[in-house]
């Protein structure tokens, strides 16, 4: 195999490889195809799944009361269908509203000079100047000046609002009763796909009675909404603008 066409091949090969690193291999083969929704599967067996761990209260063992039907440590008399155990279905509500406005100005300058000369030095000063450079005399050593200023303003104006339901798989049970939920909902209009992922802890007493629970109930929230499709590449810079962006320093 002669030279040229050795580097022409590892050339493709290379080529070839980085389209495939990149996505892009994927994208050009679905070009005018709509894109594909994610299937069904486990959030648990998910690639990169982390059960929940937070701190636990001392575990309380269950007493019966003489005469009684109540049982220590239990949430509710009667047997409801709101989500209890893992695998139980609950919708969450999400209402997320989100307003800031700040505005900053700044402003400073500074002027400084110094001055040092020897004009009277006791009938010196005239030998003094035989040793000073030409142009320079004892009256006028050392004459330093800077200045400096500096001026900055800054605003953010920001109003978000989204309000949307989502059911989500409980994946966990801590001790105390908490329950680790997640779910993600997925919309495809036209050839444009619409992703909503909910994720949290929550409490069973904050589930009402329709099975739901309000979204700003769940602790360590994790509220994920944007999408995927043709109106979504356009809307971001091309690879080689976002590498650049990042490597350049000016």
């Amino acid at each position: 195999m002669s030279v040229n066409r050795l580097a022409k091949l590892s050339g493709l090969l290379l080529l070839t490889a980085s389209l495939g690193a990149c996505g892009i291999g994927d994208r050009l083969a679905n070009v005018g195809q709509a894109p594909t929704l994610s299937p069904i599967e486990d959030p648990t067996a998910v690639k990169g799944y982390k059960p929940v761990q937070m701190p636990m209260p001392a575990m309380e063992h269950a007493s019966f009361a003489p005469n009684s039907l109540w049982r220590t440590g239990s949430r509710a008399f009667f047997k409801d269908q709101r989500a209890r155990n893992i695998g139980d279905l609950v919708t969450v509500k999400v209402k997320f509203t989100d307003r800031a406005q700040l505005e900053n100005t700044t402003k400073r300058s500074r002027k400084n000079g110094e001055d040092f000369g020897a004009a009277r030095l006791m009938g010196f000063e005239n030998k003094l100047d035989k040793f000073l450079p030409d142009g320079s005399s004892a009256g006028e050593l050392l004459k330093l000046d800077s200045e400096g200023s500096s001026e900055g303003s800054g605003s953010v104006r920001r109003a978000e609002q989204l309000a949307t339901n989502v059911a989500a798989v409980v994946t966990q049970k801590l001790p105390n009763g908490n329950l680790v939920i997640e779910g993600k909902q997925e919309i495809r209009v036209n050839f444009e796909v619409r992703e909503l992922i909910v994720a949290g802890v929550i409490r069973p007493e904050d589930i009402e009675s329709d099975n739901t629970v309000d979204s700003t109930k769940i602790a360590q929230a994790r509220i994920a909404y944007g999408g995927r499709g043709q109106i979504t590449d356009v809307q971001q810079p091309r690879y080689g603008q976002q590498v650049m962006d990042i490597l350049l320093p000016f």
